[in-house]
């Protein structure tokens, strides 16, 4: 089974995704579309990345994803065709690929060849995409896209520190509850706190311990947690932390260790 995802920043107002979706079956009915997201912020490329980073997995291999934000080339952005992890993944090289990856792709080609079959960039979803993901949802050779080359722009990251018993973090995603994802995974959390005491500070506000699930505490109490992707994640009970408390993406957030007596 052929499947295709969607992952954008076109919103479900215009005839954007319609226009994609309609091409796509042109070109290949049998294939399976599946909507990731299309409420990504315009062209913000790292919330689409944690978006599709902890939805990819959950489908088979040479499943074929089109990331469509910022998507226009310009003089240093060019179009890709990865192969990574069994799947195939189509975008625009705007340093959303260094956010979505933990480790170098088995293959990234350029899509020089497809472009040159058309006239129309200013929808290159639907005019350039689409036919390189049905080229390779149908089993075709990545080769056929364009030339292969060795890796693709990076962008900076502000990845958690660790020091004087104290873990420095930052809000890196706020979802469609309000609840702020921080970038302190699980592991890294255990590793630094080691069973010993902490306190979880932001915005003027302390947590003391991890919660389980977000119906531990009455409505309206803060509490903190791993959510499914692990990641330590902020939240308020049925409301919006991030409203209530002002956390963007950006906002600091402090793990302190309390040493034993």
């Amino acid at each position: 089974m052929a499947i295709i995802t969607l992952t954008t920043d076109l919103g479900l107002h215009d005839y954007y995704v319609g226009a994609l979706k309609g091409t796509i079956l042109s070109q290949m009915p049998e294939v399976t579309i599946v909507d990731i997201s299309h409420s990504v912020p315009a062209f913000d490329i790292r919330h689409a990345a944690y978006v599709l980073r902890h939805s990819y997995q959950n489908f088979p291999k040479e499943t074929v994803h089109i990331l469509g934000v910022n998507a226009e080339i310009s003089a240093n952005q060019n179009h890709l065709a990865i192969y990574c992890d069994g799947h195939y993944f189509i975008g625009t090289d705007n340093g959303i690929f260094s956010l979505l990856f933990e480790k170098v792709p088995d293959k990234i080609y350029d899509l020089t060849n497809i472009r040159q079959e058309t006239d129309l960039l200013i929808f290159p979803l639907k005019n350039i995409f689409v036919k390189a993901a049905c080229h390779l949802a149908r089993g075709g050779t990545p080769e056929v896209l364009g030339m292969q080359q060795n890796g693709f722009r990076k962008v900076d990251t502000v990845n958690p520190v660790f020091t004087n018993n104290t873990l420095h973090g930052t809000v890196m995603y706020v979802d469609s509850y309000g609840n702020a994802v921080v970038n302190i995974s699980k592991k890294l959390f255990t590793d630094s706190v080691k069973g010993r005491s902490f306190t979880i500070e932001f915005a003027g506000e302390e947590i003391s311990e991890i919660s389980q699930r977000y119906n531990e505490s009455a409505g309206g109490n803060i509490l903190a947690l791993f959510n499914s992707a692990g990641y330590l994640e902020i939240a308020q009970v049925q409301d919006s932390i991030s409203k209530l408390y002002s956390l963007t993406v950006g906002s600091p957030v402090v793990i302190r260790v309390i040493e034993p007596e």
